[in-house]
């Protein structure tokens, strides 16, 4: 059987994968980026919005092979229809952001840590992996063909529910509670009041999460929803063809993809690195629970784990103890963060529709100075005195 040896076995092309085999490769490490899927970047599993300053946090250029749609601003809606738009007109926008072609970007990121070093397999699949005395043994498989990887680090990029960090000894997997089920159209034909921004519906539209539409062109947007199914006794999809109907913007829509997947939103665990083992992007729960996004929060991860794991190359020493740094550094870039939103999540869960609409009335005489996630729930808390008693001390 055929044995290729390579430091550090990055397991999962997602763009936290790619940017962590990236800073791996810069850092002198010999990387090996893998995935089962023959295409990286498809299917998507996200609405594919992120910040600009998120991109520039990590050293990304915006390229227009890959954007899809500058954005202008967001309208929150409520259940009743009462909306809040906040847009460049009326507020600054430093944190404005892009929405991507998930399709591209992935492959771009992959292209990326290409350059700086590694090596990519695709359609190759991890089907075990065995702790030996230099790291990890993991056999795997590709057209047909069955071989084996010689690691001394493995990171873990292969999504929720991460076979990887289980065969490490690493529990990573999401509660039920905690695991949101996605259901997701690209439409064309959709008639959006503004499409420069996106748009976000809140209450029983999607028990537990949210209702969204992402414009990607003039007519054409990604709508889907996110929910709990401890909340509701319908599936996403149903949901989502009821939003669909409903919404005077898609009503006349036709859907040319469909996407299902989950998404974890309670938070980070605590152990994320192992002797020889890293757990880096969804796989990791590094997901905004309140929004329920993890591009950059993910990619923030594979940068810090790629490096982490390149430095412990350079010094020979593989151990849970060096890799922590890892788990250390992404408490402080993300984890407080996340930490903070895992708590405004578990106070909107105590929210009803009716509740909801008097937030966003009491929003209408408010000024907003800038958009960001705690921007509004910073003026949430000035605007209800019960998210003050729960979340004052937050922010």
């Amino acid at each position: 059987m055929m044995l290729i040896e390579t430091d550090i076995l990055v397991i999962g092309a997602g763009p936290a994968g790619s940017t962590a085999a990236k800073h791996a490769a810069e850092g002198g490490a010999r990387v090996l980026l893998m995935d089962k899927k023959s295409e990286i970047g498809a299917p998507k599993r996200c609405a594919e919005g992120v910040s600009n300053g998120g991109l520039e946090s990590l050293g990304i250029e915006k390229n227009p092979r890959w954007i899809t749609k500058e954005l202008d601003g967001v309208r929150l809606i409520s259940p009743n229809r009462t909306d809040v738009w906040l847009t460049s007109d009326k507020i600054d926008l430093p944190e404005a952001g892009c929405i991507l072609e998930r399709k591209v970007f992935d492959k771009y990121m992959a292209m990326d840590a290409a350059r700086a070093g590694a090596q990519i397999k695709i359609k190759t699949l991890a089907t075990g992996m065995e702790k030996t005395d230099y790291g990890y043994l993991v056999s795997a498989e590709s057209m047909g063909e069955s071989f084996q990887i010689k690691a001394k680090i493995v990171i873990a990029a292969d999504g929720p529910e991460s076979r990887v960090a289980r065969w490490g000894g690493l529990n990573t997997t999401a509660k039920p509670k905690d695991m949101e089920s996605a259901a997701q159209f690209e439409m064309a034909g959709v008639e959006m009041e503004n499409n420069n921004c996106i748009e976000f519906y809140f209450g029983s539209v999607a028990p537990g999460g949210y209702a969204w539409i992402f414009p990607k062109g003039d007519d054409i947007a990604n709508v889907g929803l996110g929910i709990l199914a401890t909340k509701t006794d319908k599936t996403a999809y149903e949901h989502l063809l009821e939003f669909v109907a409903s919404n005077p913007a898609t009503e006349n829509a036709q859907p040319v993809e469909l996407n299902i997947g989950g998404d974890p939103v309670g938070g980070m665990p605590k152990k994320l690195a192992t002797d020889n083992l890293m757990v880096i992007g969804d796989a990791a729960g590094q997901v905004n629970p309140l929004t329920g996004g993890g591009i950059i929060s993910g990619m923030t991860g594979g940068m810090i784990a790629g490096k982490v794991a390149a430095e412990a190359i350079s010094e020979g020493d593989l151990s849970r103890k060096k890799l922590k740094k890892y788990e250390d550094e992404c408490g402080e870039a993300i984890g407080k963060s996340i930490n903070k939103y895992l708590k405004v999540k578990d106070y909107m869960l105590t929210l009803n529709d009716g509740e909801l609409d008097s937030i966003a009335e009491a929003f209408q005489g408010i000024e907003f100075e800038k958009v960001s996630t705690t921007e509004l729930v910073r003026k949430l808390v000035k605007v209800s005195p019960k998210a003050l008693l729960k979340l004052g001390k937050l922010f």
